[in-house]
């Protein structure tokens, strides 16, 4: 059963959302370095206090679903059903979540000149990605019972993550998707049945 949230619970998202789509929408008319954190507070009809409590960096504004996108991954493979492998929960959350639910292709070219933009936004999406694919792994392991270090299980999990990088080269998201999986299928089949 799902509990529905509360009001204070539901003020809140609001709140996060507004301001993080006025972030966005400033940024993309006028780029992220010429974007104040006041004039985002005001377009948001927010204090910058109000601000910072819910986003702690400028960067933050922009990557403001990494919670979000963290939470449903680890969910897909601790949720998997029963005889479903990782690799396939793994292959259909990014179809599902990315480039579907996303509107991969719409979204790819403003966005990905934004993050281009500014070496500060490029830096904290590999930092973003690269804690959620630490999560990811630590997930993976605990699911096998193995340890959190394994090479494999790393490796994987940075893969996966990895996957991103190539829907911005051009060509059919879902194909990208699909070719890289078919890469990372047999050999983490292999290592999952050890």
């Amino acid at each position: 059963m799902t509990v529905e949230p509360g009001r204070r619970e539901r003020k809140k998202a609001e709140t996060r959302k507004a301001i993080a789509d006025a972030a966005l929408e400033l940024f993309l008319a006028r780029g992220f370095d010429a974007v104040s954190i006041r004039e985002i507070a005001d377009t948001a009809d927010v204090s910058v206090a109000t601000l910072y409590a819910y986003f702690p960096s400028k960067e933050s504004l922009v990557f403001d679903e990494d919670d979000e996108i963290r939470d449903s991954l680890l969910a897909a493979v601790r949720d998997r059903p029963e005889g479903a492998s990782i690799a396939d929960v793994l292959h259909d959350w990014v179809i599902s979540f990315v480039v579907e639910s996303h509107d991969y292709e719409s979204h790819l070219n403003d966005f990905e000149r934004l993050v281009a933009s500014a070496p500060s936004l490029g830096e904290y999406q590999r930092g973003m990605w690269g804690n959620i694919a630490s999560a990811l792994a630590a997930t993976i392991a605990s699911d096998l019972g193995k340890p959190g270090d394994d090479p494999t299980i790393l490796a994987f999990a940075h893969f996966v993550m990895e996957t991103w990088t190539l829907l911005d080269k051009g060509g059919a998201p879902t194909a990208q998707v699909d070719a890289v999986f078919a890469l990372l299928r047999p050999g983490w089949e292999q290592f999952a049945r050890s």
